[in-house]
């Protein structure tokens, strides 16, 4: 009976260590591995999105007005919101554009997107100021814009302000005639910026040349 025993004790021995080595093999690859938090590739990524964050914006935004709309069908009312703003980078460009979409948000990311299609350049005297008086015409708005002496800032209100700061003009006076709707105050403006002229060319008309 001892034999007996002795070899079944051996028999067991040898079942027990060949299902105690897979578990082990199992185990020593799983030491290998690198903890879940640790990623090797966090470097590359973050570093990219930091590269976008440094980088700087080619254009300022600036919302001048939002506006909530409705439109009537048969099935009641569609509300929606409308946005208007203005870009430029302080360097004698502008822009602006007036878009509508369903969420506040996504009407000024439209509108942004826009006004970067819609670029007028003007040219800026020595003060950055205006090179003369100007008067812009919209409808029933009219915006006059005259120079201002180094120092004077900007005289004006808050959408002729918008769109002649990011501009880049310092020095100006200002006064809004008739409509103070701000699309329309903002496109007078622009209308007047556009046909502003150079020196040269304000002493050709003036046959001084």
């Amino acid at each position: 009976m001892s034999e007996e025993v002795k070899a079944t004790e051996a028999v067991a021995e040898e079942v027990k260590a060949t299902e105690e080595a897979p578990k082990d093999a199992e185990r020593a690859p799983r030491d290998n591995r690198r903890p879940r938090g640790d990623r090797r590739n966090n470097d590359r990524r973050g570093g990219r999105r930091d590269d976008r964050k440094d980088q700087p914006k080619e254009f300022e935004e600036r919302v001048v007005f939002i506006n909530r709309v409705s439109k009537t069908v048969k099935g009641g009312r569609r509300m929606k919101f409308t946005a208007l703003v203005v870009i430029g980078d302080r360097k004698g460009r502008y822009g602006f554009a007036l878009a509508k979409a369903q969420e506040v948000p996504d009407a000024i990311k439209k509108a942004g997107e826009a006004a970067k299609k819609n670029i007028h350049n003007i040219k800026l005297v020595k003060g950055n100021t205006l090179s003369h008086e100007i008067v812009g015409q919209y409808g029933a708005c009219n915006v006059y814009l005259k120079p201002a002496p180094e120092g004077t800032g900007v005289i004006a209100g808050g959408p002729v302000r918008a769109i002649l700061e990011l501009a880049g003009v310092q020095n100006v006076c200002s006064k809004v005639y008739g409509s103070r709707a701000p699309i329309n105050v903002i496109r007078a403006t622009s209308q007047g910026l556009d046909n502003l002229k150079s020196y040269k060319e304000m002493k050709a008309l003036r046959g001084k040349e």
